[in-house]
């Protein structure tokens, strides 16, 4: 999906790259202005600080590698602009892109790569949460990272189910 997100529009692909390394909903995305990315002197920033729309709780989080690089990317190719201005900026001005432009980019780099289940925005944040997980962090982190109120909701959001919990017991046998 990166290439051809990539190939198709940088914006697009810092997207989906900031969307699958911060594991923010998309409406926290959206809501992202360059100002929060880069600093006066039109560096990338270290990291990112914000206030969740959905929980109201404030987020100050790392930009990794890959992040960074997406973003740096983007802005070459935006060259001017104003750090009061959305990152995710509309083709028509200032504003970002909508949520419905957001799914419809998602979706489209899914059925281009021959993704046929439903996805959408917010599978950007389980994609996120999975691979965390699979990584071996430890689920109440995820949780907390997530926002979420409980380590089973983190579970059930992430796709894990009760049949994978339950082959531990069967496969562990000591």
């Amino acid at each position: 999906m990166k290439k051809i997100l990539k190939a198709g529009s940088l914006r697009d692909y810092c997207l989906f790259v900031l969307g699958i390394n911060s594991g923010l909903r998309i409406s926290d995305l959206l809501a992202l202005h360059l100002s929060d990315v880069v600093d006066e002197a039109g560096k990338i920033k270290d990291r990112i600080t914000l206030r969740e729309k959905k929980t109201g709780k404030a987020k100050d989080f790392p930009l990794g590698d890959n992040a960074k690089k997406a973003i740096s990317e983007f802005l070459k190719e935006r060259q001017k602009f104003s750090l009061n201005e959305a990152l995710f900026n509309s083709r028509k001005g200032g504003t970002s892109i909508t949520r419905q432009h957001a799914w419809r980019i998602i979706n489209e780099a899914a059925r281009n790569v021959g993704i046929t289940e439903e996805i959408g925005t917010h599978t950007l944040r389980k994609t996120f949460g999975y691979h965390a997980y699979q990584s071996g962090v430890d689920i109440t982190r995820i949780q907390k990272l997530l926002n979420h109120s409980a380590p089973s909701i983190t579970l059930a959001y992430i796709g894990i189910t009760q049949e994978e919990l339950d082959d531990v017991y069967l496969n562990i046998n000591l």
